[in-house]
């Protein structure tokens, strides 16, 4: 299969990136500083991510924020301009097709991002279902993040009117000549930004984000490892059709307004599979794990309570370079989710200790004013 590129395919190349398959993409999972450096630069500097291969899409039309609704649980209608949301598409059990982040440009202009191996199957969902609106399908666009405690130094420098966003803001911007999009959001628990910036332009954009200091290139790898940290879902692990907002516990995610006593209750896909599992309780819970000592956990193996009952399965795990040893996330009975409560994962026939742990693992660092 020939894989896609981002417009930024050159620069990686030429920074000495490892390049992987992923999404259909050719991308870098790391550079040569490794995994682990390029995560604690993250955590103490800044990163740059290309997530290029992420889908960016306009709706535009009269009743646009109705229209988007009726295909996920949030408050659209309410959402300010500029402002962002973290939505679900749910399908008919309530289970999700993929998460994705709306924002309102104007009253009936939405800016989303979807993930790279979903939007193909997400376009097709909401050209089935938005009729009367206007879908346009931004490839044109590359996307930057700019992640990390420097972020948003550095994007002062390029855009002073950027440094003033707070978490989940965005706002049109003008760098070196060239429009862009910029939102204060990303996927790494610490401030940042995310800057949509049309294809032509990418690799100058980032090159002169790259030549200040405190940025280095981050890869997959690393971006992966500090949203593990971070507590954050990832579609295909965390997130499946199988797996619903409340087992996920993302109950936040379903906005008051579009819950049963909310004023505009339901209208979305799985609502009544939702509600009812939010009135009876989910019989899994999404968790963090801490590993005792330092023999990795993988996805897909599974959790044991005290009598070596299997009690849930790991959906993602990593070192976590930030905490020190490795970590995971699974879903696991509820009975047994209790932060403290001490199990075994089931690694190739042997018990490997953990602990159930609050997350995130390392403290979420979003700038909110």
């Amino acid at each position: 299969m020939t894989l896609l590129t981002t417009p930024l395919d050159a620069l990686h190349r030429e920074l000495g990136a490892k390049m992987v398959p992923f999404a259909g993409y050719d991308m870098p999972v790391q550079y040569p500083a490794g995994i682990i450096r390029e995560h604690l630069h993250t955590r103490e500097a800044a990163g740059l991510f290309d997530v290029s291969h992420m889908g960016q899409v306009l709706i535009e039309g009269s009743g646009a924020a109705a229209a988007l609704e009726s295909l996920v649980p949030v408050d659209v209608i309410g959402l300010g301009q500029n402002r962002q949301s973290y939505a679900l598409f749910t399908n008919d059990r309530g289970g999700v097709l993929d998460d994705l982040i709306i924002t309102r440009w104007d009253e009936d202009r939405f800016f989303l991002v979807v993930n790279a191996g979903c939007k193909a199957q997400d376009i097709a969902h909401m050209r089935s279902h938005l009729g009367g609106q206007q879908i346009t399908v931004l490839d044109q666009q590359a996307l930057l993040a700019l992640q990390g405690p420097a972020a948003r130094q550095v994007m002062g420098e390029l855009c002073p009117a950027a440094a003033g966003l707070v978490f989940m803001q965005g706002c049109a911007a003008v760098i070196d000549g060239v429009e862009v999009y910029i939102t204060c959001s990303g996927y790494t628990g610490e401030d940042g930004f995310e800057v949509s910036v049309p294809g032509a332009h990418a690799e100058a954009l980032a090159r002169r984000i790259l030549a200040v200091t405190p940025v280095q290139a981050i890869g997959l790898g690393a971006r992966d490892s500090l949203r593990l940290e971070a507590g954050l879902c990832l579609y295909g692990h965390e997130l499946t059709p199988d797996i619903d907002p409340v087992q996920a516990g993302l109950l936040w995610s379903v906005s008051k307004a579009r819950r049963a006593d909310g004023e505009r209750a339901g209208g979305f896909p799985g609502a009544d599979a939702i509600f009812e599992r939010m009135a009876s309780g989910a019989a899994l819970r999404r968790v963090g794990l801490a590993v005792d000592g330092k023999r990795p956990v993988r996805e897909g193996q599974a959790v044991l309570d005290g009598q070596g009952r299997p009690v849930g399965t790991v959906c993602s795990a990593c070192y976590g370079a930030s905490v020190g040893g490795p970590i995971a996330m699974a879903y696991v009975e509820r009975a047994v989710g209790e932060p403290g409560t001490a199990l075994n994962v089931d690694v190739r026939g042997k018990l490997v200790p953990v602990t159930v742990a609050r997350m995130p693992f390392t403290p979420q660092r979003y700038y909110r004013g």
